[in-house]
């Protein structure tokens, strides 16, 4: 068998993306699949069909992570690369990503063929080098820019494929579900950065009034995240703060009929269970590359706010336009339409 080592350092909804790539990959039957992931997007890549073996290491540059870059970092890729002895590995990245660190790793531990997409010059480090904007267009849903990069490197979808985000679902339901009726919404307030929090107050007012149309409502969050979803939650709304991991988590959003969420992970596990998604969308990064993909969304912001294309984490525009500027009405107005269209 040939070993191929994916390599998808960041945060959870980044893996989650790359699913349709790894599946790619996974589809040669003379292949085994590894994947090195980061420890954001660990949970995450344990769903994804198609990985054989998964290694975590954390990549300062990639994501914050309490490490330095040092000695015990190159050992780190090295015990990967030496376990794995890869046939050749691919690096999956971003736009605002640069390959070529953790290539210069790679090699030095000893992967004989690395391929990516970079714009920068890379000879020695990377043996296939595509340019994106110029091998492939930029502006393209983050799945698909996965998909171009291994296509490239000789590895396509099935035609049976859908070509959309899965996730295999866990066999086992948590009992906490058994609370939920056989049909709600899930509200997931959440969002790794400030900059892309819808207001607190004006989702718990989104599950006032879904609760007053007669909509049963789940609010889901990490246990970092119980103060938030117990607010949101309030007295109309099912409090699933920190009962559930990841797994649960997309049992959870794969009973909903619609997912309200704001540009996060959860947002990107709802396109993968299949679920029609209320998209509060920060401006701060492009909803071309960003928004869910493959599933029905209603797209909610401000797009034309000043902080839009800016990645920032904290909100540089006071107000937060981009977001408060969306009423909790609009938002119900949405899922009511989303559950019309089936």
């Amino acid at each position: 068998m040939r070993r191929v080592l994916l390599v998808r350092l960041d945060s959870m909804g980044d893996v989650l993306m790359a699913g349709p790539a790894v599946r790619a990959v996974a589809a040669r039957e003379d292949t085994e699949v590894w994947m090195m992931a980061g420890p954001r997007g660990r949970s995450a890549a344990r769903l994804l069909p198609g990985i054989d073996q998964l290694r975590v290491v954390g990549i300062p540059w990639i994501t914050a992570v309490d490490r330095p870059v040092d000695a015990e970092l190159v050992a780190d890729v090295n015990a990967v690369v030496e376990e794995c002895r890869p046939d050749e590995a691919i690096i999956l990245t971003s736009f605002h990503q640069s390959p070529l660190p953790i290539a210069l790793l790679l090699r030095l531990a000893g992967v004989p063929r690395i391929l990516g997409a970079s714009v920068e010059a890379s000879a020695g480090l990377l043996d296939e080098r595509w340019i994106p904007g110029e091998t492939f267009p930029e502006d393209i849903p983050e799945p698909e820019r996965n998909l171009a990069i291994v296509r490239l490197a000789g590895y396509a979808l099935p035609d049976e494929d859908d070509g959309r985000l899965h996730v295999r679902l866990p066999p086992a339901r948590p009992a906490t579900l058994d609370a939920l009726p056989d049909e709600y919404v899930v509200v997931h307030p959440g969002a790794q950065y400030p900059a892309r929090e819808y207001p607190a107050h004006h989702f718990a007012e989104v599950v006032r009034l879904l609760a007053e149309a007669g909509h049963a409502v789940a609010v889901t969050g990490g246990e970092h995240e119980r103060e938030l979803t117990a607010r949101v939650a309030g007295s109309d709304g099912i409090d699933l703060g920190g009962l559930l991991d990841l797994g649960g988590t997309a049992l959870a959003l794969a009973g909903a009929s619609v997912v309200v969420v704001g540009n996060t992970g959860p947002a990107h596990l709802a396109a993968a269970v299949g679920r029609p998604i209320v998209s509060l969308f920060s401006a701060v990064v492009p909803p071309e590359r960003w928004a869910p993909y493959g599933v029905p969304v209603e797209l909610l912001g401000q797009r034309d706010a000043p902080c839009a294309g800016t990645r920032a984490t904290l909100c540089p525009v006071p107000g937060h336009p981009c977001l408060t500027s969306v009423a909790p009405t609009v938002v119900v107005a949405a899922v009511d339409r989303l559950i019309a269209a089936g």
